[in-house]
């Protein structure tokens, strides 16, 4: 008789964590309040190639990549602080810089590579398709522990990927469809369901439900919620 209460019990606790998991986070719905600011600019951030044309100076203008501190060097310029800023708030401090040597130099900047701030990207981490199996290497770094370009080199049988991490500069109105047609969909262990969103409201980080593979699976377009700036989804294994 014991021996079958503990089958029995073994039975039932994927079923009551799940459970548990479920009532944890509330679902975020196309209903929910997630608009951007209107007056949303991307930011610079380590990584990012930008580059610098000075009006009527060309052998001044030129290429920098800033730096893992954040900063970059241009002729007649050192140390400057590109990151946390945006590309007109970068020229006009160039500007002040090179007024030193140029007179009344007047700087444009265009940015390429496109890293951005840890605050700006999306993160996505968890069962994803195409990640490093058991025996996958890692690829290219972690960035605020979430990874700027993933981890697991190789990919698993069929995609299942014990553990996968990406992360991805925001583009405007990117939504959760658009987010899992660039990651490539899930692993195949993947409970897309039981998936979450965290969140930044107000200077605070929370939790919410969101159902991947209803979007995906059933095409259902009511589970397509918004992806914000420095969203973190997470995407959990499934019990069997």
């Amino acid at each position: 008789m014991k021996v079958f209460f503990l089958q029995v019990i073994k039975w039932l606790l994927p079923v009551l964590v799940f459970l548990l998991y479920g009532c944890g986070h509330p679902q975020l719905t196309q209903e929910d309040d997630a608009v951007i600011p209107s007056d949303y600019t991307y930011i610079i951030g380590p990584g990012d190639s930008i580059n610098i044309f000075v009006w009527g100076n060309p052998d001044i203008s030129t290429t920098a990549t800033v730096r893992p501190d954040g900063k970059i060097t241009i002729p007649l310029a050192e140390d400057l602080i590109a990151s946390g800023k945006t590309p007109a708030q970068l020229a006009r401090v160039m500007e002040k810089s090179l007024a030193k040597y140029v007179r009344d130099p007047q700087v444009v900047i265009m940015v390429g590579g496109f890293q951005g701030v840890y605050s700006q990207q999306v993160r996505i981490i968890g069962q994803l398709s195409g990640g490093g199996g058991v025996g996958g290497g890692i690829g290219g770094g972690m960035g605020a522990g979430l990874g700027s370009s993933g981890l697991g080199g190789g990919a698993g049988a069929g995609g299942g990927s014990r553990f996968s991490a990406r992360s991805f500069p925001y583009k405007k109105d990117m939504t959760l469809l658009d987010l899992m047609i660039q990651v490539g969909g899930l692993g195949q262990y993947a409970d897309g369901n039981r998936a979450s969103i965290v969140r930044n409201i107000n200077g605070e980080m929370q939790q919410f439900g969101i159902r991947i593979d209803d979007l995906i699976e059933d095409a259902d377009l009511s589970a397509n919620i918004k992806i914000l700036p420095g969203d973190i989804v997470i995407i959990p294994e499934a019990f069997f």
